[in-house]
């Protein structure tokens, strides 16, 4: 499929989708958001594991404004219904593992479309903003949903409240992301990162994300329950015969994602 806003490529079962409209800092128009969704929704069938990053020296600078009122449809309501929510629904319930690795700013809904993956890695250089009071609005794009859960009330209440730059550092120390690694070698540990993944075991992978997000609505005894459930499945795979034979056999190794 070609893309006017983003780029696509699959190597190695890692597929990466980029951000490509530098010169706006990777705003999110109404194309991009179309393009995006069908990216990761093809991604998710044809890779092991999805990488979003974005081109030049943001990842993403949030709502292209422009862009909306140039359309004449400037009803964000309407925007965050039919363009943001499937998007971001698509990265979240996505069946492989999902790393933004956020190369520069990261503002608006910007920052909350990294905070959507599974795993968020940043440059130093890198820095998330909930610029959204800036200019009268709440946070969206699921920044409500996700600040609270990361970082705890207080720290959500004034990064929305205040719009703050967080740096990358301090977001990894606050538990909003998970790393922040030099600007030198970013790429290299994203790929390293992304690597591991691709060749690992898939379905213990999907059940660890249901595992895990179901966590924090559960008492400890349906917890386990769903533990046992889950493990019965991943038991089950042709993964975990190959994992023990590996382990007993002293090699490494040879997942295939069945």
């Amino acid at each position: 499929m070609t893309y006017q806003t983003i780029t696509v490529t699959v190597h190695n079962g890692i597929g990466t989708l980029t951000l490509n409209r530098p010169e706006v800092m990777n705003a999110l128009s109404s194309l991009m958001r179309a393009e995006m969704l069908a990216a990761v929704q093809e991604l998710s069938q044809s890779a092991r594991v999805l990488v979003l990053t974005g081109t030049g020296r943001g990842f993403c600078s949030g709502q292209d404004l422009q862009d909306a009122m140039a359309l004449g449809q400037l009803d964000l309501g309407r925007i965050l219904a039919e363009e943001y929510e499937p998007l971001l629904n698509a990265i979240y319930d996505c069946p492989i593992p999902t790393i933004a690795a956020v190369n520069g700013a990261a503002v608006g809904a910007g920052a909350n479309l990294a905070l959507a993956a599974d795993v968020v890695i940043a440059t130093e250089s890198a820095s998330f903003v909930q610029a959204f009071t800036r200019i009268g609005l709440i946070p969206d794009a699921g920044g409500t949903y996700w600040l609270p859960r990361q970082i705890g009330m207080a720290r959500a209440m004034g990064a929305a409240l205040f719009a703050d730059k967080i740096n990358a550092r301090q977001a990894a120390d606050w538990g909003m992301i998970y790393e922040c690694v030099a600007d030198e070698g970013f790429a290299a540990h994203v790929a390293a990162r992304a690597g591991t993944l691709a060749q690992g075991p898939t379905t213990a992978y999907r059940l660890v994300k249901q595992a895990l997000r179901a966590s924090p609505g559960n008492d400890l005894p349906a917890q386990l329950a769903l533990e046992a459930r889950l493990q019965s499945k991943a038991g089950a795979t042709e993964d975990f015969r190959e994992g023990v034979a590996a382990f007993l056999q002293k090699r490494p190794a040879r997942f295939t994602g069945r």
